[in-house]
């Protein structure tokens, strides 16, 4: 398995905005996930290349946005209007194939970050 890289987490206010990185290249599916303290592991965003569908969670709709820097080998999470209930550890997840679940599934990644923190306070 190979270990992927995230940065960019922080503390931030209620209404903020943060941008989440993490050093990835060579997958067809790349996404972002999280998990708060006592919760279940959530499906934030999805993108698939090539061609660069994206898939989001209904909780982040609007707000946040997965994009992907080729020449810079980088995945991104630009977070904005953040709420106290996105706080979360967050991991960036890829692979080069899928199963036939959802997107948003973590069990369809076989390669994951180590997590970056993301706080929100009100």
């Amino acid at each position: 398995q190979v270990q992927l890289v995230e940065s960019g987490g922080g503390s931030v206010q209620a209404g903020g905005s943060l941008r989440l990185s993490c050093a990835v290249s060579g997958y067809k599916y790349m996404a972002w996930f999280r998990q708060a303290p006592g919760k279940e592991r959530e499906g934030v965003a999805v993108i698939v290349t090539p061609g660069g569908m994206k898939v989001y969670a209904d909780s982040v709709k609007g707000r946040f946005i997965i994009s992907q820097d080729n020449a810079k080998n980088t995945l991104y999470l630009q977070m904005n209007s953040l709420k106290p209930e996105d706080t979360a550890m967050y991991y960036c997840a890829a692979t080069r194939a899928r199963r036939s679940g959802s997107l948003l599934d973590g069990r369809e990644y076989t390669d994951w970050g180590q997590g970056t923190q993301v706080t929100v306070s009100s």
